[in-house]
């Protein structure tokens, strides 16, 4: 199970290394997961190796989703009390939190000297 664990995070990290170096516009593990599909075609051994943790990983990968909907659902009748509040909230929060990543990304541009190719 470790292996193949280890072979999935190679293929992720080659497509992240082959995304930044290159400049491509592709995120890495989109190039990453072509690259082990194209390896899984080539070498049906290198399926039968990785078959049972893949399926366990899929197998469990609902888990990831249940507690925000069990959330969602066990507080319904706040949502229904609160709801305008909360969408403002959230509407609020999510536009401050991008505008203080573009205030950093545009400091550190300025600070690194990037902005000058501009």
């Amino acid at each position: 199970m470790i292996r193949a664990l280890a072979i999935l995070l190679a293929f992720q990290l080659g497509g992240e290394t082959l995304a930044r170096g290159l400049g491509l516009p592709v995120p890495g593990p989109v190039i990453g997961l072509a690259a082990l599909f194209l390896t899984l075609t080539l070498r049906p051994r290198l399926r039968e190796t990785m078959q049972a943790t893949t399926d366990t990983i899929l197998g469990n990968l609902s888990l990831l989703f249940v507690p925000a909907g069990v959330g969602v659902i066990a507080h319904l009748d706040t949502f229904g009390r609160n709801g305008p509040a909360l969408i403002a909230a959230l509407t609020v929060s999510t536009g401050a939190a991008i505008l203080a990543g573009v205030i950093a990304f545009r400091a550190v541009a300025r600070l690194t000297g990037a902005d000058a190719d501009e």
